[in-house]
């Protein structure tokens, strides 16, 4: 993996998310049924009834392989994620089929560490440091919702517009200068989430796959993520390999005395 695109990798995982495929069981989506209008008069019912679709857990333990590309540079890695709900998300990145560690990540609701292995250098920053390429609209709960393919829980609320289009559920409204919009499928599950900056030049779009059960609830099997900041256009493709839910996971993260630290 070339060490020119890593900053953008890291940060693309650690705004966006990454996961992975496994082979288990995938749950048909039902056809689009004309005959369940929508019900304006019950919108936080509406409301309820998409949230009671996430997937409730404590901990995940994702495994899988990516396709990268950054503005047109391509690579192929191997991602490990593990979360602790509320609390904690880690991340190793692995090249040559999980031989060679290129680098970890850890990410709570204050902080952010990145270790990059290629380069031996160690960064600490707040979580706002995020912010540098993404909207300030971007929260912890905002990127473990995406993990988890979840509502969204800053923009489920009565604030929202909650439609039917074509048979299905269509969130939108707007916070502060992000434009959000999430479309569900026949499942009433998010099928496609979009947030839009148009006065910083950012965007993000997230497409999930078919979906797979998880603790009597459903969970992405893939993920494909496109994002845009100013110029630099990254493209991810995800298929997850092992979805592990409620399980012991720690988060090991040790700096060797040799790194350089980045401020």
């Amino acid at each position: 993996m070339k060490r020119n695109i890593l900053s953008s990798l890291l940060l693309a995982l650690v705004v966006f998310g990454l996961g992975c495929k496994p082979k288990k069981i995938i749950v048909a989506t039902p056809p689009v049924s004309q005959e369940q209008p929508a019900q304006p008069d019950k919108k936080q019912d509406n409301l309820n009834l998409l949230k009671g679709k996430d997937l409730s857990f404590n901990t995940l333990a994702l495994k899988g392989k990516t396709k990268l590309d950054i503005n047109g540079d391509e690579n192929s890695v191997t991602i490990n994620i593990r979360i602790q709900k509320d609390k904690k998300i880690w991340a190793i990145i692995t090249a040559a089929g999980g031989i060679v560690e290129v680098a970890r990540a850890v990410i709570t609701p204050d902080s952010l560490l990145l270790l990059n292995k290629l380069e031996k250098t160690y960064t600490k920053k707040p979580f706002s440091y995020i912010y540098n390429f993404t909207n300030k609209q971007i929260s912890f709960g905002l990127l473990q919702a995406i993990f988890a393919g979840n509502t969204i829980p800053e923009f489920t609320t009565m604030d929202a517009n909650l439609v039917q289009e074509n048979g299905v559920w269509v969130l939108s409204g707007n916070s502060g200068d992000l434009a959000y919009r999430t479309l569900f499928n026949t499942l009433l599950k998010p099928a496609e989430v979009t947030l839009n900056d148009a006065k910083a030049a950012q965007a993000l779009k997230v497409s999930y796959g078919k979906y797979t059960p998880v603790n009597n609830a459903l969970f992405p099997s893939s993920v494909k993520i496109n994002t845009m900041s100013g110029e630099k256009k990254i493209n991810i493709e995800i298929e997850f390999t092992k979805i592990e839910s409620n399980v012991p996971v720690d988060f090991p993260f040790t700096v060797p005395k040799n790194f350089q630290v980045i401020n």
